[in-house]
């Protein structure tokens, strides 16, 4: 196998949970190769650096083999490599969100008397 196509080896290589969502990101302009938009159907080749921006963060990958099939993670894994600089780049951001401040979820209903009496605290009425 000497070229798969963008889509497919995403999927295999578990960047994206579905195939759909691979082409979806391709069109949406997520996907580059070498600096250029990939389409979907585009092949992709061993040594192709790859840019990848999903939910997860944004890759910068070496591939460095080919596969249509999705397998296990750690096989997934043999499949690129990540670039050192991006990996740097994402456990800085992962870091930021882990300090940022983590809000409660909203409550369903009516407030309570005890949440309108902070409401108003906050909105600055007596």
């Amino acid at each position: 196998m000497t070229r798969v196509r963008i889509d497919k080896w995403l999927w295999a290589a578990r960047f994206f949970k579905t195939r759909s969502l691979a082409a979806r990101a391709c069109e949406m302009g997520r996907i580059e190769v070498g600096g250029q938009p990939a389409k979907a159907a585009r092949e992709v080749k061993t040594r192709d650096t790859l840019q990848i921006k999903n939910d997860s963060g944004e890759f910068q990958v070496e591939v460095l083999d080919l596969s249509e099939i999705r397998g296990p993670a750690a096989v997934a894994q043999r499949l690129y490599r990540e670039t050192e600089a991006s990996r740097e780049l994402r456990l800085k951001l992962a870091e930021e969100r882990k300090g940022m401040v983590h809000f409660e979820a909203q409550r369903e209903g009516k407030p309570s008397k005890r949440d309108r009496r902070e409401l108003d605290r906050l909105k600055g009425r007596n």
